[in-house]
């Protein structure tokens, strides 16, 4: 029966990632994404060990990379807040929080929180009259947010799965267009106007997570599968586009398995990712994580690089004592100089 059970699970898993990889395959089309600060992470473990994040179980955390991650989670609250100092002084903040009641029994439940500090911007319109051709209309300032409601479940000993729902607000400012109007005279005469219209560039869709891990029996081997950023196509003026869909496979282990000796004072976890986007070449990613007593992390991770990424490797720290964790990473980051991370976490 037990048997028969595992079947079952590995066919969902091998129907997840054809449909996985049929979809990568049927839409081909690169750079017509939007709301790419989804894209951006903040968690400073997760930056650190190169986003290589798929098949880890990470506390709330997972849903930032994959909700499925939490369905493990073994204190009843776990909460972390981050601060990402992004290129070009743009500051990103996240938050997470997940319960897990009655033991896990029913699953877990978790909140996710992610916003952007873009900075000031000066706006101007055109205006001929003006000797400069425009004017200025002050300093405005745009906006992201995205709230998320998650929720994982451990299914078997072995399969868990995990979904979120997230609400996407953008605010790119207000476009001041011109407008042509046409009159007509009388039956042989039209003369046209020229006026301008203000056009706010909101939207707020909806944008859709799943995810699933296996662990595969085999030491502390396990398999993740992560679909992130589904979403219809909307648009602001004429172009369509969507949420930055990513389809990521990963696996991890924890490489002390194999010295049983030295297991009791230190871990050694290695995390590989293969990612797909919709708006970027195909990455490998990798993270190793070092940890002495479960108290001192010492982590690295590596991104394959196109032509045009600025970052591949990054570094980071952890400490972690009686439920609280201070993380923090780097990342070089090419002409931008380097991106730092810092991320707070709580569980009891």
């Amino acid at each position: 029966m037990k048997k028969r059970r595992n079947n079952y699970i590995i066919a969902i898993l091998l129907c997840c990632l054809m449909t996985a990889i049929g979809y990568a395959q049927v839409d081909q089309k690169l750079a017509q994404t939007g709301f790419q600060f989804l894209s951006v992470v903040s968690d400073a473990r997760g930056a650190a060990m190169g986003e290589a994040m798929t098949s880890l179980q990470t506390g709330s955390s997972s849903l930032f990379f994959n909700p499925a991650g939490m369905a493990q989670m073994k204190n009843f609250v776990d909460a972390t807040a981050s601060v990402n100092e992004w290129i070009a002084d743009i500051k990103h903040l996240t938050f997470s929080v997940a319960v897990s009641p009655a033991g896990g029994n029913y699953g877990v439940i978790g909140l996710s929180v992610q916003s952007v500090d873009y900075g000031d911007f000066y706006g101007t319109v055109v205006n001929p009259s003006s000797d400069l051709g425009f004017e200025d209309t002050g300093i405005f300032k745009l906006s992201a947010l995205a709230v998320g409601i998650g929720y994982a479940k451990q299914l078997t000993d072995q399969f868990s799965v995990g979904g979120q729902i997230r609400f996407v607000h953008q605010d790119l400012g207000t476009s001041v267009v011109p407008l042509v109007v046409q009159r007509q005279i009388n039956d042989s005469t039209t003369v046209s106007d020229t006026t301008s219209q203000a056009i706010s560039n909101k939207l707020n869709p909806l944008v859709f997570d799943f995810g699933t891990q296996f662990k595969t029996g085999i030491k502390s081997l396990v398999f993740g599968m992560s679909v992130r950023n589904f979403s219809k196509e909307v648009k602001y003026a004429q172009e369509g586009f969507q949420a930055p869909l990513v389809f990521n496979l990963g696996i991890s282990m924890n490489l002390m398995d194999f010295f049983p000796s030295a297991q009791a004072n230190h871990t050694l976890l290695m995390g590989i990712d293969a990612t797909h986007y919709r708006d970027h070449p195909e990455q490998v990613k990798v993270g190793l994580e070092y940890s002495f007593m479960n108290i001192l992390k010492l982590r690295g991770g590596y991104v394959s690089k196109s032509d045009y990424d600025e970052s591949s490797f990054s570094y980071g720290v952890g400490l972690a004592y009686s439920g609280l964790a201070f993380d923090y990473a780097y990342t070089p980051f090419g002409v931008f100089t380097k991106v730092q991370r810092i991320t707070v976490r709580l569980s009891y």
